[in-house]
């Protein structure tokens, strides 16, 4: 069985691109995706606006996989129509260029590191440091890993995380994250003042909402599940955090359509440049890297995710508040 090393070179003959499919999942998806926000608008009833707006939000879910691939450098490289199109949905998803690809490349580089900034990732914290916490500290880094701050990714992760905290630590440097908040909050409030409150819930809230928790969900159910592993930085290495502290989540073919593959994340992580829809081929072609660590989107998975708050260097896994109260 391959490991290390030999298995991040079974994977390279998958990490290039088709070219032509590159193209057809962008403009299908951007597609999709206008169609479903034009339905939004313009359908007879409400229930089929609804549907629309649910649809949308899936397909922008959908598209940032394809902008998170190009920021990558897997898609779609050299090419200027490519780059305004995903400099465009950066502004609009509120993870412009800047600050998405400098903190998603730390966190890649820096993946499942006890000791490491938490730039692109959720805090992780030891048990000991937990305990030498005091109240507000302990109230803040249990508040980021809250379900409901991850639920509402729209405003935590996206609108303040990336966009406004983003500026305020480096104006120079995140200049587009101003452009972000400015577009977006000024394309609301025309939205709402014109078309009214309806159309800005089913046209920006609703899509946003659905996109930007399922995202924030996924990004934190990716290393945050049971089995997960952490290593102190000085024990770390790349294809192991990629493989023990990063999940194949198992979906529906829909959800995988949908969510671009990306559940597909231990193979990812342990080669960014196989691009999105090339994942389960390789998921098939090599065995040794059928024997992830899995999550689901179960209620029974979810709630086993979202339980975890701290990292236990004794157990050597994750444990919940109950757990460490009873430990004590």
């Amino acid at each position: 069985m391959r490991e290390g090393k030999d298995l991040i070179l079974a994977t390279k003959p998958f990490a290039s691109e088709v070219r032509s499919s590159s193209w057809f999942h962008l403009w299908t998806t951007l597609a999709l995706l206008a169609g479903a926000l034009t339905c939004t608008l313009l359908l007879p009833y409400f229930v089929l606006r609804l549907a629309a707006s649910i649809l949308a939000g899936l397909l922008i879910v959908r598209m940032f996989v394809i902008y998170h691939d190009h920021q990558h450098h897997t898609i779609l490289q050299h090419s200027p129509i490519a780059n305004a199109v995903m400099t465009v949905f950066g502004l609009y998803i509120l993870a412009p260029a800047s600050i998405w690809k400098r903190s998603h490349d730390y966190h890649h580089k820096n993946n499942s590191k006890l000791f490491s900034a938490s730039i692109g990732s959720y805090p992780i914290a030891t048990r000991h440091k937990f305990e030498q916490m005091n109240v507000r500290e302990k109230r803040a880094y249990l508040f980021t890993r809250h379900p409901l701050t991850i639920l509402s990714g729209y405003l935590s992760m996206f609108l303040i995380g990336m966009c406004v905290q983003s500026f305020l630590s480096s104006p120079r440097k995140h200049m587009d994250s101003l452009l972000a908040i400015i577009l977006h909050v000024s394309g609301s409030v025309a939205i709402f003042y014109f078309l009214g409150w309806e159309a800005w819930l089913l046209f920006v809230f609703l899509p946003f909402s659905i996109a930007c928790g399922i995202g924030a969900y996924l990004f934190y159910a990716q290393h945050n599940f049971p089995g997960v592993t952490f290593k102190e930085n000085e024990d770390w290495c790349y294809h192991d955090a990629a493989l023990l502290s990063s999940s194949y989540m198992v979906m529906s073919p829909l959800m995988n359509w949908f969510t671009g593959n990306i559940g597909y994340h231990h193979i990812h992580h342990l080669n960014a440049k196989i691009p999105f829809y090339r994942l389960p081929e390789v998921m098939a072609k090599i065995p040794e890297l059928q024997r992830a660590k899995t999550t689901s989107w179960r209620l029974k998975d979810v709630m086993a995710c979202c339980r975890l708050k701290i990292w236990d260097s004794k157990l050597q896994r994750m444990i919940s508040l109950r757990e460490a109260a009873m430990r004590a």
